[in-house]
């Protein structure tokens, strides 16, 4: 299992799009659920970061890198940031109703 938290900024002017671009990426993981899988993003309170938090069963094998939805986003993210994402792998010390945590499908 391999966890791993994304944060960036957006412009201000960019920063819609972008939530409209991570919700179709969430409409399409709803309409295929592929399994091994647990994904949020959050927007936070100043509207313009945005943190991805991604939990996949395999390293190998991350569904969400074969969506299409998820390489349109990624396709256009640097031109929207204003900080560049920042990827950090993480591994889990305790959690309490963790929705990235629980599994795919509960």
């Amino acid at each position: 299992m391999k966890t791993i938290h994304v944060r960036y900024r957006t412009s201000e002017a960019s920063a819609e799009e972008n939530a409209a671009w991570v919700s179709a990426v969430f409409e399409e993981l709803q309409s295929r659920q592929p399994p091994g899988l647990r994904y949020a993003t959050y927007r936070l309170a100043d509207g313009v970061t945005f943190l991805h938090v991604a939990t996949v069963d395999s390293a190998e094998d991350n569904p969400l890198l074969a969506l299409p939805s998820f390489k349109a986003f990624q396709a256009g993210l640097k031109q929207r940031c204003v900080e560049m994402p920042v990827a950090t792998e993480m591994s889990v010390v305790g959690a309490y109703a963790a929705p990235t945590l629980a599994p795919a499908g509960r």
